[in-house]
């Protein structure tokens, strides 16, 4: 019986503009690896990255600590983590951390979760870094693919995206807060117009059929948010400039990747994804921020290595 798994679970953006806590995607962009080894007493976490090493403070060791209650598991438990989604910037960081440690500790204890379950425990692990249990990114994370999240009670639709779909990331070089995604969450509106619910349900229901129809271009340009966006816009400089330029120079829709800082842009394999990149940072650099630039595709979700 094997006393140690390693998992590799990917970086996702949640929301996709209109999908607000409901749709995710998973992205090659970054990984997230973890190894649990059936180890010593109590649960311990070991790491080189700069992230907290107390169970109860850490995306993973939540998870690890939910499940050892959970099914009552007596073993001593060592999760090493190895941080490759950065943190912080809207592309499911903690999120990677909890989906590869539940799919981990699925495997080397042999629980029978199934997709649902696992989701749901995963999500347990969001609530140490973003403050609360939200399923898009993890979802996304430890599914693959396209997500729709429903809850109460908790039902994930997966979707396969088409093989043409390319996203576009640029990630400013900026400061985060320490509880970004609690202030990126309390500037959202509690009351919306009616005419605002209208636009962003008609354009979730059409990012749902161009998956459903593979058709990237329909995706691309229903990625339009006329609530969440417009509210945490002014929280990314230049973001304005970014989605514009992105635009201009080929992308089909452009939104806040998650709770942002990062901006993506959705466009296809027939574009110039250098050139969509390129005006991205263009856009930062006329507030006076530099950024990375990602270009990356749909993947599967956590894997065993």
């Amino acid at each position: 019986m094997a006393s140690s798994v390693t998992v590799r679970a990917p970086s996702s953006t949640a929301n996709l503009g209109p999908g607000f806590d409901v749709f995710g995607l998973a992205l090659d962009a970054f990984f997230d690896e973890i190894t649990i080894t059936k180890k010593g007493k109590g649960i311990r976490i070991i790491t080189s990255d700069s992230i907290p090493v107390v169970p109860k403070k850490n995306t993973a060791g939540v998870v690890v600590t939910e499940l050892a209650n959970k099914f009552k598991i007596k073993d001593g438990i060592e999760v090493k983590i190895k941080k490759g989604v950065p943190a912080g910037f809207g592309v499911g960081s903690s999120a990677a951390s909890a989906s590869a440690a539940v799919v981990a500790m699925n495997r080397l204890f042999k629980l029978n979760l199934d997709d649902n379950s696992l989701v749901k425990f995963a999500g347990a692990g969001e609530k140490a870094s973003a403050g609360s249990i939200h399923y898009d990114n993890v979802a996304a994370s430890v599914l693959g693919g396209f997500v729709i999240v429903r809850t109460n009670p908790l039902d994930v639709i997966r979707i396969e995206p088409p093989s043409d779909l390319v996203l576009c990331i640029a990630i400013p070089d900026l400061k985060v807060p320490a509880k970004k995604t609690e202030v990126s969450r309390s500037v959202v509106p509690k009351i919306i117009k009616l005419a605002d619910g209208i636009a962003n349900l008609s354009n979730a229901a059409a990012i749902v059929a161009g998956f459903m129809k593979k058709d990237s271009i329909l995706i691309g340009k229903s990625v339009k948010d006329v609530i969440v966006e417009p509210a945490r816009q002014h929280m990314i400089p230049g973001f304005k400039q970014v989605k514009e330029n992105a635009l201009d120079a080929g992308a089909n829709g452009v939104t806040i990747s998650g709770a942002g800082p990062s901006v993506i842009a959705f466009t296809t394999k027939s574009s110039n994804q250098k050139k969509i990149c390129a005006a991205m940072k263009r856009g930062f650099a006329s507030s006076n921020t530099s950024c990375q630039t990602i270009i990356c595709k749909p993947c599967k979700g956590a894997i065993d290595l």
